[in-house]
């Protein structure tokens, strides 16, 4: 098999083609190269890989890069770990070379040490920034493990101190060299894998000793005392003290590990509350720790209870205006975390009140169960006021809450409702709604600001603010204040709102709107009140002084708005108009669009500059005046009327021409839709009559000349009172023999006949489910009666020789026929009997023919 792996390496080169592109050669040995390697690490000839193969492929430069990336999968996998030192440094040269230096990385932590040049290795990582790969070196290579620390924190450390801002690549060292501690602290080896059990202990006890350090190796003399815990606070505080938290974890039983613990912790403590460079949310993070720790039960620290009223005087500081959110929170933090029992709770009440931390309040209220105290909390609080409205609803509604708290929570809610509109009308009229429905006439009657007063009733009165109206039961007068201001605050909504507010007098709202001079409005009520002539004249009275405006010489009035206004008024009148037409008489008709008409018209009248300007506008506007009521007036009334006037009847038809025109052709127009849909109409109703009769009368024929039922031959029967009865599917029956199977009803004084046989062949015995469905009036099939069924000695004599020229084979024969098919030799789908020819199968018999008939037309 060697032999066989050598001669395939040298062929590989020979074959190799010499000219041609770089990616041809590339190809050529990415086809050829890995199945060498893979056969070999199959065989576990590691030194034939590295010896005699390699030393093959390095006569080809491109064989050679191609033999190296093939590597790569096997030490990522850990199916190679050793490699030789000439190897390795070319894997290494190779790969940065082509600048894969994350690959390199992830290669030299899952290889062998030993086959590694550390000092070529450590430095390569160092200027290529592989720290993975250097803390792997270092710690796996040299069991050192403070080395990488003190080179990364000689990087991140100056900046930090000088109060600058990190690089990209500084914060990316900074958060490996917390894992990397987390890690050791843990027992773990960085970046993967475990610490050697035996230097577990060592590892511990050296990274504290490090992290402790009073100074650095190589600190200047005006350095700060515990530079590396400074430099890890700076950088970032929460994730090492987090790092902390979890080393604590394991610290149980040991006493030298405790020691540590009480010792760093005291550290912390010098380095934060000593020193003002840390903001008050990294101060808020080392005592939040600190909380937790000490509300351990098997807490062994001490800490200073002075040092929490410290650091709570410095949170709540009131001259420190910066920052507010982020103290409060971190405040909130610290006691969540069982700092409160550090504190003297009335004294931390008062302070939080003087800092505004309202919050911090509200969690020592509810820990008082003093929930009524929690929504002045919430009022006075800038940013959490809206909250207020859930916060008193869910107390009022959700279970946990005896009735005495409940009740305090009614009283202060019922005593700050005018703060809770004035921060949002829609919320507290939803929330007086649910909990406050019988106060609501009081709360009414306490309110002094109009306005507000105002967008209370309109958030609770109006059905479109989303309240249910089912909670609220309020008197007439309520809803009539509401029109009232809704009249003075937004007279343009009274319209709308009228025509879905489901409670009001009309004729105190009608006053209402009346004085107001709200006309649409009036007009709408009038209108649902019943009086249609008086909601017309208040539209026409408006319309009137709006055409009065109009044809005022007044040259700065606006023309165009104007003339807009009209029409919309206009439209408004028409469409009132014709809603009602309906139910009127004629005169009451007249009484509507007559004078409606003539105030369109009485513009016109006038002579002058104002008629050219305005003629052709009002033209149109009176034509569609016209069109409308035409439809509910005589045309010829309409022409009378227009000519009884005393200026069009002296001659002057000429200014009228156009309208009269204009109604002729509208009333052709009509007459022509008029006729040509009767005459549609009618050719439709002829054309289904004439199939609906063709049906009908259409004759049946029958499938066989006997009964279905008894099997006798319907003319045998001559009983009087017998008919004979035809369906459409072709079965034929006896009258008698349909009603003894129950197969006929009486419906409206007619009998509906039902078919026997079609109904009962139905799987399932749906022939009594049809005959109820006939009771109910729907024949399941057309049939026909015949009433005279006796028929004299000729007609029967000539029935039977029918009878015999269309005789066919016996029905019995046939079945007795196809049931011994099933028992003997089977050929094809009959079954042949040989012997006497008497006995032959009847379907060989010359005289065996089918009848057959086209089966009867459906219905349509």
């Amino acid at each position: 098999m060697v032999e066989i792996l050598l001669h395939y390496a040298d062929r590989t080169l020979k074959k190799c083609p010499d000219q041609g592109k770089i990616q041809v050669m590339e190809q050529h040995f990415q086809d050829v190269v890995p199945v060498i390697v893979d056969y070999c690490l199959l065989l576990q000839r590691t030194d034939l890989l590295f010896n005699q193969v390699y030393d093959k492929m390095s006569e080809n430069s491109v064989a050679k890069g191609i033999f190296l990336e093939c590597l790569e999968p096997y030490i990522l996998s850990d199916k190679l770990m050793g490699i030789t030192a000439q190897v390795m440094k070319d894997l290494l040269l190779h790969f940065q070379d082509k600048n894969r230096l994350e690959n390199l990385e992830a290669c030299i932590v899952h290889m062998d040490i030993t086959s590694l040049d550390i000092q070529q290795v450590v430095l390569l990582c160092w200027e290529n920034h592989l720290y993975d790969a250097m803390i792997y070196v270092y710690n796996s290579g040299m069991n050192d493990f403070i080395s990488p620390m003190e080179k990364l924190f000689k990087v991140i450390a100056p900046p930090l101190n000088a109060g600058k801002s990190l690089t990209d690549e500084q914060v990316v060292m900074g958060n490996k060299l917390l894992v990397y501690i987390s890690c050791c602290l843990a027992g773990r080896a960085y970046p993967l894998g475990d610490i050697p059990e035996d230097l577990v202990p060592l590892v511990k006890n050296q990274v504290f000793e490090f992290l402790i350090r009073l100074h650095s190796t190589e600190g200047s003399v005006d350095e700060e005392v515990y530079p590396h815990v400074r430099t890890l606070l700076h950088f970032d505080t929460r994730e090492f003290l987090n790092v902390l938290a979890l080393t604590f974890e394991d610290f149980k039983n040991d006493k030298q590990a405790v020691e540590y613990q009480q010792r760093i912790v005291d550290i912390l403590l010098k380095v934060m509350v000593e020193n003002s460079d840390f903001t008050p949310s990294q101060v808020g993070c080392l005592f939040t720790f600190l909380a937790r720790q000490l509300a351990k039960p098997n807490n062994t620290l001490f800490v200073n209870r002075t040092l929490f009223d410290q650091v709570l005087e410095f949170l709540c500081s009131p001259d420190d205006e910066s920052r507010h959110s982020e103290r409060q929170q971190v405040l909130l933090e610290l006691l969540q975390a069982g700092g409160i029992v550090q504190f003297e709770e009335s004294r931390l009440i008062q302070m939080a009140e003087k800092a505004e931390f309202y919050q911090i309040c509200e969690f020592m209220y509810e820990r008082e169960l003093r929930y009524d105290k929690i929504i002045g909390c919430y009022l006075r609080d800038p940013v959490r006021k809206e909250e207020v409205f859930n916060y008193i609803h869910n107390i009022l509604s959700m279970p946990g809450y005896n009735a005495e708290e409940k009740q305090s929570v009614w009283q202060k809610a019922l005593e700050h409702i005018e703060e809770l509109l004035l921060l949002s009308p829609c919320k507290a009229a939803d929330l007086v709604a649910i909990h406050f429905s019988e106060q609501i006439e009081s709360i009414i009657t306490n309110l002094q600001d109009q306005f507000l007063l105002f967008q209370f009733l309109r958030s609770l009165l109006d059905p479109r603010e989303g309240i249910n109206q089912d909670l609220i039961h309020l008197p007439p007068c309520i809803t009539e204040q509401f029109i009232e201001l809704l009249c003075q605050y937004s007279p343009d909504q009274v319209l709308e709102t009228l025509k879905v507010l489901e409670y009001c007098r009309l004729e105190e709202t009608i006053q209402i709107t009346q004085k107001h001079q709200l006309h649409e409005a009036s007009s709408y009520l009038l209108e649902k009140k019943g009086d249609i002539h008086g909601a017309f004249l208040v539209m026409l009275e408006r319309l009137q002084s709006k055409l009065l405006m109009l044809t005022q010489d007044d040259e700065s009035s606006a023309e165009l708005p104007l003339l807009e206004n009209i029409e919309d008024t206009l439209m408004k009148t028409i469409a009132l108009c014709r809603r009602n037409s309906n139910n009127l008489d004629q005169q009451q008709r007249e009484a509507l669009w007559f004078p409606l008409l003539e105030a369109m018209m009485s513009p016109q009248k006038l002579s002058g500059s104002l008629q050219c300007r305005y003629s052709e506008s009002l033209k149109s506007l009176t034509m569609q005046v016209l069109n409308n009521m035409a439809a509910f007036i005589a045309l010829p009334s309409i022409l009378q009327r227009i000519l009884q006037d005393p200026v069009y009847g002296k001659g002057k038809l000429g200014e009228i021409q156009g309208l009269v025109l204009g109604m002729l052709d509208t009333f052709n127009y009509e007459q022509t839709l008029l006729e040509t849909t009767t005459n549609l109409l009618n050719h439709d109703l002829h054309w289904s009559l004439c199939n609906l009769r063709a049906s009908v009368t259409r004759g049946l024929t029958p499938k066989q000349d006997y009964c279905c039922i008894c099997l006798q031959q319907y003319k045998r029967r001559q009983e009087t009172a017998d008919e004979i009865i035809v369906f459409s599917c072709g079965h034929l029956y006896h009258s008698l023999c349909l009603l003894s199977k129950e197969c006929g009803t009486v419906t409206k004084g007619l009998m509906r006949w039902m078919c026997y046989k079609c109904n009962s062949s139905n799987k399932g015995g749906k022939l009594s489910e049809n005959f109820s469905e006939l009771k109910k009036g729907s024949g399941t099939s057309l049939a026909q009666t015949s009433s005279d069924s006796v028929l004299d000695p000729q007609q029967i004599q000539a029935f039977d020789q029918l009878c015999r020229l269309n005789r066919g084979t016996s029905r019995l024969a046939l079945l007795t026929e196809l049931s011994r098919g099933h028992g003997g030799e089977k050929h094809g789908l009959l079954s042949i009997s040989h012997g006497d020819p008497a006995t032959s199968s009847v379907f060989q018999n010359e005289n065996f023919q089918l009848h057959l008939a086209p089966p009867p037309l459906a219905e349509d």
